[in-house]
């Protein structure tokens, strides 16, 4: 115990060392006006806090997997019985270890600015990494002096209060890393931008070095948002996988601003365009990550995903959020008048064509934004108790996002600075009727409630299946391929660029997401009915029987669950789904663990109740038992998406942000 008294004490000390470093990183490049001399020294504090704070790191999740009871954080969010995993992903389980990886991920993305940097102007890349220490010495020092992770208790309890069951799962232990990945990369872009404004200069080299570290943020920020969609999908037990939680929404905003951020940044690559826009969306996209922080930890929203803290420290958060977003766009306001315009291009183009996807993009994140922010306005300002749902997103954001989605075909296709529209149409004219075709078939196997039910279910079958045909006839257009050379059309394969895979699997892989989305959010099936043992249920062609009951204990938990037997329209018995109710000792609660049984495309989703004893004095559970057709796709479209920025980050030209002479092929990144 004396020993470890030390090691906790050390991580106390390293996250002083932190904050000292990035203000020491700050200050040295303030002093020496952004200018070699004195500000290169930046770059060492920015590797001696990155180091300092991952040791900090380190201790706090060494102490949970030692169950050191000592430190308030293990205390109250960790147990000896949990299982190593829990005891690791509890580090960042509580709002105090949540933004200790936010603080270590930004100073380690700042070191990578030293180590990455070496090929970008000496004052630029000096200036960034001021930017990047001053908000490294804010967020840790709110971390330090306001929300300590390595909190002492004076006496150690002999035993922890553990996590809260619902968060441990497998899904959520690594949903926080990869947001907060995404989140706080969109930092690197933030200090590019302000770094850019503050010398008056934006340029293609600027946006071909700024578009990785977005796309970076943007996979990272896409594979965080599935991970806790699934989560929330088979662990909450209530058969969906997306709410328009505001939690929920304050990352997808972030994630709509990257995005935009994405397209902009090529036309101001290619063609030295829309430089005002650019700069601007990066600096809202890390607001917007801020943002998401503020909200979860305020107090304002009450939410499964959100950290219960007291309003002072989200008081602070604000603050952060204002002075850091208030600085940049203040500076913005003066700078942006003053840069030079862009180059110009035809009304028939592709820039044209992503300009107006951008804006398409930039409303619907004001949508999102508006209901988000809208309820908790009014119970501010008015005491007004109200929520903004599903049906205000489908009937805003929907119609504003098909539009864009739409284009995303034609915009691959057309030329740089003038393009032939006639010749685009026609080439996509052929992949247009296959969607539509394909869309017409599958509207035949769903009769809607109403009629605009049906024409809603038809015009998202369009989409999803036009985003990935048109995608292909992209893929088609970059081999020349021709029905009477088609081999000589696949020998290209390996010629195309990584960036244009990239394009092409996030292309498909999102119209993989809004087919999955639109044919299960139309012909999703459930009910809910208490049975005992022996009754039977129906939804759609399966049939549910209840079997039998079980008891099984499990690492942390007593569970008790049922048997069940599914069976076909055919009458084949096709899975045996065994839903839980774990009971939980050490925190004292009771979690459902849902049952799911995989087909190809589809789940048949099972999740018990707690047990009722009849007037008849038979005992029976609430079951519901959900028909969810096609919901695979939408985890799996997001995930294609992700492998496209992967893929794109792994092409030479734009991870080095240089241009390399090669075979051009016709459609280029």
């Amino acid at each position: 115990p004396h020993r470890m008294t030390h090691i906790n004490e050390i991580g106390t000390y390293c996250l002083v060392l932190a904050f000292c470093f990035s203000l020491m990183q700050a200050g040295l490049v303030i002093a020496g006006k952004g200018r070699g001399g004195l500000a290169r020294h930046a770059e060492g504090a920015s590797l001696a806090g990155a180091v300092s704070i991952l040791i900090a790191f380190a201790i706090l999740i060494f102490a949970f997997i030692r169950s050191d009871f000592s430190v308030v954080n293990v205390a109250e969010h960790s147990h000896t019985d949990k299982p190593l995993l829990y005891k690791i992903s509890g580090a960042w389980g509580s709002h105090e270890g949540s933004m200790l990886l936010w603080c270590t991920i930004l100073l380690v993305y700042g070191a990578m600015i030293t180590l990455r940097g070496q090929g970008l102007p000496e004052s630029l890349r000096l200036k960034a990494l001021g930017v990047q220490g001053l908000l490294g010495a804010a967020f840790v020092g709110f971390t330090l002096f306001s929300s300590n992770p390595l909190a002492r208790l004076a006496e150690a309890p002999l035993q922890g209060q553990s996590l809260n069951p619902a968060l441990q799962d497998p899904a959520l232990a690594f949903h926080p890393p990869m947001l907060y990945l995404g989140y706080v990369g969109m930092s690197v872009v933030f200090s590019f931008a302000v770094a850019a404004l503050i010398e008056g200069r934006l340029d293609r080299a600027w946006a071909r070095w700024v578009r990785p570290w977005a796309l970076l943020a943007w996979s990272f920020l896409t594979i965080g948002i599935t991970l806790g969609a699934f989560w929330a999908y088979y662990e909450l037990g209530w058969g969906g996988w997306w709410a328009w939680d505001p939690v929920e929404n304050a990352s997808f905003m972030p994630w709509l601003a990257a995005t935009a951020l994405l397209h902009s940044a090529i036309v101001m690559e290619k063609r030295d365009s829309l430089k005002v826009w650019t700069v601007f969306l990066g600096l809202l996209a890390f607001t917007f990550s801020m943002m998401g922080a503020f909200l979860v930890r305020s107090g304002l929203l009450t939410s499964v995903h959100s950290f219960a803290v007291d309003p002072q420290r989200g008081i602070l958060l604000a603050a952060i959020l204002l002075l850091t977003a208030g600085g940049g766009f203040a500076l913005f306001a003066l700078r942006a008048p003053t840069l030079a315009p862009g180059g110009l291009f035809a009304t028939v183009s592709r820039e044209t064509t992503l300009v107006l996807n951008n804006l398409l993009i930039s409303a619907a994140l004001c949508s999102v934004f508006l209901g988000t922010l809208y309820p908790i306005l009014m119970q501010a300002l008015f005491d007004k108790t109200m929520s903004v749902g599903a049906p205000y997103y489908l009937a805003v954001f929907g119609p504003i996002m098909i539009v864009a989605l739409l284009l995303v075909p034609v915009s691959t296709l057309m030329s740089w600075k003038r393009a032939d529209l006639k010749g685009v149409v026609q080439r996509l004219a052929a992949a247009f009727a296959v969607a539509v075709l394909a869309a017409a078939v599958g509207s035949l196997f769903y009769k809607g409630p109403t009629f605009l039910s049906e024409a809603e279910y038809l015009i998202g079958l369009i989409v999803g299946f036009w985003l990935i045909f048109g995608t292909a006839r992209t893929l088609m257009q970059a081999l020349d391929f021709r029905l009477n050379a088609a081999v000589k059309a696949l020998r290209r394969l390996p010629g195309v660029p990584l960036a244009t895979w990239g394009m092409i699997f996030a292309h498909i892989g999102l119209g993989v997401f809004v087919l999955g989305a639109v044919v299960e959010g139309h012909q999703k099936l459930s009910v809910m009915q208490g049975m005992a043992l022996g009754d039977s249920v129906k939804v759609g062609q399966y049939e549910l029987r209840f079997q039998s009951l079980y008891q099984t204990p499990g690492a942390n938990y007593d569970a008790q669950g049922g048997v069940f037997e599914v069976k076909d329209g055919q009458g084949r018995i096709i899975c045996q789904p065994k839903p839980q109710r774990r009971f939980y000792p050490a925190s004292n609660q009771v979690q459902s663990k849902v049952a799911l049984c995989f087909r190809p495309l589809d789940d048949l989703y099972v999740v018990m109740a707690e047990p009722q004893t009849g007037e008849n004095g038979v005992m029976s559970w609430q079951v519901r038992f959900f028909y969810n057709p096609w919901v695979r796709l939408i985890f799996f479209g997001p995930l294609l998406m992700a492998l496209g920025g992967v893929l794109s980050l792994c092409d030479r030209r734009l991870r080095l942000g240089i241009v390399q002479k090669g075979r051009k092929l016709a459609v280029k990144t």
